[in-house]
């Protein structure tokens, strides 16, 4: 009787171990329509912001301010180690993208690609050493990198999910 006991508590700890939902990362392609990839958290392209909308509500943003937010943009570069970040463009501005605890990449050929992105928008102070990073990362040469000396805000934003149109 005490083994089947065992037995019966170990079935059901892997049965309900099995039956947590365990994050997506990278492609993720269920439910979507055939136009779009998806990478991390399913996210869908409906009642996005608008780049302009968007470029908008970055330049309300204060320091220590974020917004919970999605919209749509243009990919203007991407890492070329791992596809770890990307750039997208605001109107006549820029914002960095990250990709939430570093849990899911894109591919490092989409610059000139419409994305929606969804998560948090936030303005900072980007320090020497981590432009001369994303510099490297971005292919920049040794010239280019050499001419960074002081510290920039950036329009930065934390990315759980993104959708990239095919």
């Amino acid at each position: 009787m005490k083994n089947i006991n065992i037995l019966v508590g170990f079935l059901l700890f892997f049965i309900v171990c099995n039956a947590q939902e365990k994050p997506e990362i990278g492609e993720n392609t269920a439910d979507l329509p055939s136009h779009y990839r998806s990478f991390g958290q399913k996210i869908a392209a409906s009642e996005s912001l608008s780049d302009q909308e968007m470029a908008l509500k970055f330049d309300m943003l204060g320091a220590n301010d974020t917004l919970n937010t999605k919209f749509t943009a243009t990919v203007t570069d991407v890492c070329q180690s791992k596809g770890c970040w990307m750039k997208l463009a605001l109107n006549d501005k820029e914002v960095m993208v990250r990709f939430k605890d570093y849990g899911f990449f894109v591919p490092m050929d989409i610059s000139g690609k419409e994305v929606v992105v969804n998560g948090k928008a936030f303005v900072e102070a980007m320090g020497i050493e981590d432009q001369k990073h994303y510099a490297k990362d971005g292919g920049q040469s040794a010239a280019q990198i050499a001419k960074i000396t002081e510290p920039k805000k950036t329009y930065s934003f934390e990315a759980d999910g993104v959708l990239l149109k095919e």
